[in-house]
């Protein structure tokens, strides 16, 4: 039961009743549920700005959950990426020295994938910055991973053809000279026999009768087989793949003609005194990628390790060069 409410008339000195009519008792309910709304709104914003709901509580719990796995993940990305450069170190050091093929340049393993806005769509969020860093660390270790995929296919067929290769690089001497008595003149600066000046000499000379064989040192073709009336003479050079090529220098006559497929340990030539020389002897040389290199690393095949020991003492003395 409502309260009855008066008031004092001080005209009359009595308390009167008070009694509202309709639209005044229907004011007065709308101040109080105005002031109400009012009220509860405000309780609402606080809520909502200070206390979580469950769903909020919950996808908070969600984004808490995938940032640690996004972090974890870019964790293993740098392990498995370190697994890959010491796959790559492998590969060009070892691997690749062994079957003799050229390492992969660094600017083809390392180029970054291209696209200015490749990952616009990932900006915009709070996590964007770990978003993008672990999408491109993926990127770039796909690409490294097709790179080095193909690297290994490559290694795969060497090894395949090991054999083949084997035959093709130089491994023997190109004259028989077992007991090792024929060598002149070694890999290293000596004097000219001509102009008797210091030169570099960039073979081998093996003295010898004229008429004597001459061999190819490995498998390959022969790419030149040219007469000259000084410097080498009569030579050959012979394409070996991989790379080598040998030329055989003051040759007699020739065996073989450009363009022919020779066998190690085929007659290719004979010993002679032709070009610029001082006496018969072949002049042999062994070149890698276009460089003259020492020949004396190339007898594995040929000689024991105390002939072999002996060959080095002997080709490095200092004399002068027969050509």
């Amino acid at each position: 039961m409502s309260k009855v409410k008066f008031k004092f008339n001080t005209k009359s000195l009595t308390y009167e009743k008070i009694e509202l009519n309709i639209w005044q008792k229907l004011l007065k309910g709308l101040s109080f549920l105005a002031t109400g709304l009012v009220f509860a709104a405000i309780i609402v914003t606080l809520a909502y700005t200070f206390v979580d709901s469950p769903k909020e509580k919950q996808l908070k719990r969600e984004i808490s959950f995938l940032t640690l796995q996004l972090e974890l993940m870019n964790g293993k990305l740098d392990k498995a990426s370190t697994v890959l450069s010491e796959l790559q170190q492998r590969d060009d050091n070892i691997y690749r020295v062994i079957f003799e093929a050229e390492p992969i340049a660094s600017d083809i393993r390392n180029s970054g994938i291209g696209g200015v806005n490749r990952y616009s769509d990932l900006e915009g969020f709070n996590q964007s910055d770990l978003v993008i860093a672990t999408a491109k660390k993926l990127d770039n270790m796909s690409k490294q991973l097709v790179v080095q995929s193909k690297s290994f296919d490559e290694v795969v067929n060497l090894a395949k053809n090991k054999n083949i290769m084997m035959a093709s690089i130089p491994a023997i001497q190109p004259v028989s000279n077992k007991d090792l008595t024929r060598i002149a003149s070694g890999f290293s600066y000596r004097i000219h026999p001509i102009y008797k000046i210091m030169h570099f000499h960039t073979g081998m000379d093996f003295t010898a009768p004229t008429g004597t064989e001459i061999y190819a040192t490995g498998d390959g073709t022969i790419d030149k087989a040219e007469n000259e009336g000084n410097g080498y003479g009569n030579h050959i050079i012979i394409n070996h793949g991989y790379g080598y090529q040998t030329l055989y220098g003051h040759m007699s006559r020739f065996k073989v003609k450009p363009g022919q497929k020779v066998k190690r340990g085929e007659v290719i030539g004979y010993v002679g005194n032709t070009g610029t020389s001082t006496g018969p002897h072949v002049h042999y040389e062994v070149i890698k990628n276009g460089e003259k290199i020492n020949p004396v690393n190339f007898y594995y095949s040929d000689l024991s390790p105390e002939e072999y020991e002996k060959m080095i003492d002997l080709s490095s003395r200092a004399n002068q060069s027969f050509d």
